[in-house]
């Protein structure tokens, strides 16, 4: 990526972090659960959103390749849901949903601004799109303290999804790392970087739909 695309990129990624926490939050408060807005977790503040190792993680990721983090989990209290295992869900569900929309957003920006003659526009806009499926598809992985430890845990029986909780939130953010930096050991040394692909593959897929042009795998 060229050096002059670094800081626009970081600024979209935190943002939309901040969006795919804000989406959390946002769910859980509708549902009843009053423990986000207690926590000033139901703003667009992005400040109120980030956590400091998923921020440097973007920061380093970003400069070294495709810029992945995370932001500062929301806390709930499922039971205080109107339909707790369902608004739990759902609440988990939001964030990655949320950076989806952003992207469908962000490429009818790009389509028009291809139609406009605007290229920055379209450029920046074609970046957030990227951002938002790369956020989306990667908050999917089921390593704490990514979204899809807890989607596992609401889809397994109650005793079995809170012991995968346990687990992940105790180890899951040594093996997301170990992950990320085996995976730039890999492509250093000219190899594929496994979790690149599972993230790459399905954001190939649905950019180039929302885009209409063709992005390789």
């Amino acid at each position: 990526m060229p050096p002059e695309m670094m800081i626009p990129m970081i600024v979209i990624i935190l943002l939309s972090v901040a969006l795919h926490e804000f989406g959390h939050a946002k769910s859980a408060d509708a549902a009843g659960d009053p423990t986000p807005r207690m926590m000033g977790r139901v703003t667009l503040n992005p400040l109120a959103h980030l956590d400091a190792l998923g921020t440097i993680m973007i920061i380093v990721t970003s400069l070294t390749g495709f810029g992945i983090g995370w932001g500062k989990p929301v806390l709930v209290d499922p039971t205080r849901m109107e339909n707790p295992r369902w608004d739990g869900f759902m609440s988990v569900v939001w964030g990655p949903l949320t950076n989806v929309l952003i992207a469908v957003f962000c490429s009818l920006i790009y389509r028009g601004a291809i139609m406009l003659g605007l290229p920055e526009v379209a450029t920046y806009a074609g970046l957030a799109v990227f951002v938002n499926l790369g956020l989306a598809f990667f908050n999917l992985i089921p390593l704490g303290p990514l979204d899809g430890h807890w989607l596992v845990a609401y889809l397994l029986p109650p005793e079995l999804g809170a012991r995968f909780v346990r687990f992940s939130q105790v180890y899951g953010t040594f093996l997301l790392l170990a992950l990320i930096i085996g995976g730039d050991i890999l492509t250093a040394q000219g190899g594929t970087d496994p979790l690149t692909l599972v993230i790459w593959t399905p954001v190939a897929f649905l950019a180039s739909r929302l885009l209409g042009i063709p992005v390789p795998v």
